[in-house]
């Protein structure tokens, strides 16, 4: 019996080191997506190639210079495009947290409420999506003009964080529908109020949806070039994206610094994917579990 005993941990620990065995489906899956990501790295990759070769050799046919410059990523900041980018960082981030702070409750009383007018208000939100902002330029500066918002981040967050409020609230209205509210009501059977429930249990649960709500606002904030061209005319007030077109001149296009500036720009978006990836899949169970 003692021998049995003493075998027993042996044969399990036996039994959990089973070999990993690979098929070949899931190995061709594998290639594939290495494949397809690679496809998406090469444009960055040559982003960063051109923009430390030297000048000599910015027309020749060959995937590699000779030798790196650096030269353009020193330089570069030189010309202002520290606080270009730092007004981007502020019409972005500024962007998405009045979206967030409006959206998240008109989309939570659209998806709890029944009232009446609340199918041609959502249309009436999914219409305005429908307008692009080049469409409106001369009404939006003269608007912005009169009230003494051009030339100044403020307005740019308010431009960009009104075109994305449509999606914005679309997107959560629809994750709020598709989470129960026999949850909520549970939750405040058990003492928790209205406000309480949404943010312990609602609010997890949609948390993909606010993830998704976010990401696009940001981007879209972060990418917005037309608007930001009429509206600024200070250098110093303008966003990474005038600043990146301001290196294509009439004769001339300036590609080191053009591709060193837009390898920079790419940076914060990579560090916002990086820091909420993970948190889309915690959401989808966290406000159940509490």
């Amino acid at each position: 019996m003692t021998a049995q005993a003493l075998d027993a941990p042996a044969g399990r620990r036996a039994r959990r080191r089973r070999p990993i065995r690979f098929s070949t489906k899931k190995l061709v899956c594998a290639v594939l997506a290495y494949i397809v990501a690679l496809i998406f790295l090469v444009p960055y990759a040559e982003m960063v190639v051109a923009a430390a070769r030297p000048k000599d050799q910015l027309t020749d046919p060959t995937i590699l210079p000779s030798h790196f410059d650096w030269s353009n990523f020193k330089t570069l900041w030189s010309t202002g495009l520290g606080r270009n980018l730092q007004v981007s960082l502020e019409v972005a981030g500024g962007a998405t947290l009045l979206v967030l702070l409006v959206a998240l409750p008109a989309a939570y009383y659209t998806a709890r409420q029944q009232f009446r007018g609340r199918t041609a208000f959502l249309l009436l939100v999914l219409v305005t999506q429908m307008f692009q902002p080049t469409a409106m330029l001369v009404g939006i500066y003269k608007e912005f003009s009169s009230f003494g918002l051009t030339d100044s981040v403020f307005g740019l967050i308010l431009v960009n964080a009104g075109f994305n409020m449509a999606f914005a609230t679309w997107i959560l209205n629809a994750y709020f529908s598709s989470i129960p509210v026999e949850l909520e009501e549970a939750a405040m059977v058990d003492g928790t109020g209205r406000l309480g429930a949404l943010l312990r249990i609602t609010l997890p649960l949609a948390w993909p949806g606010v993830v998704t709500a976010l990401i696009f606002t940001f981007i879209s904030a972060w990418n917005e070039l037309v608007i930001a061209l009429i509206l600024t005319t200070t250098p110093s007030k303008q966003p990474l994206t005038v600043a990146l077109d301001s290196y294509i001149g009439g004769y001339q296009i300036d590609w080191g610094h053009l591709f060193a500036a837009s390898a920079i720009a790419t940076i914060p978006v990579i560090v916002l994917f990086a820091a909420i990836e993970r948190k889309v899949v915690g959401g989808l169970t966290a406000g159940s579990i509490k």
